[in-house]
């Protein structure tokens, strides 16, 4: 029963993720687009968690982590860049 539940979640992940690689190349304007590269994140993250679960093991949430830390990140500094032009003051 799990095996389905995680072939599920897997096929809707991907799904989310490849509606929001449609609305990157198509957005109308850049937050459009911030939104779907952030939305992108969360999507991968996602799917790492559901791989992790599927094989067992712990090593892939452990990557999540790292993922979302440097999603984050990444996703503030574009932020900035769009509405400063420069990461740093």
């Amino acid at each position: 029963m799990i095996d389905i539940a995680l072939k599920l979640a897997f096929a809707s992940v991907s799904l989310a993720q490849i509606l929001a690689m449609v609305r990157l190349i198509k957005g109308p304007c850049i937050g459009d687009r911030i939104l779907a590269l952030d939305t992108m994140v969360v999507n991968a993250i996602a799917l790492i968690v559901v791989l992790g679960m599927w094989g067992g093991t712990q090593l892939y949430f452990e990557a999540a982590l790292i993922f979302a830390m440097l999603g984050f990140v990444s996703t503030v500094a574009y932020c900035r860049f769009v509405l400063r032009g420069d990461l740093i003051e």
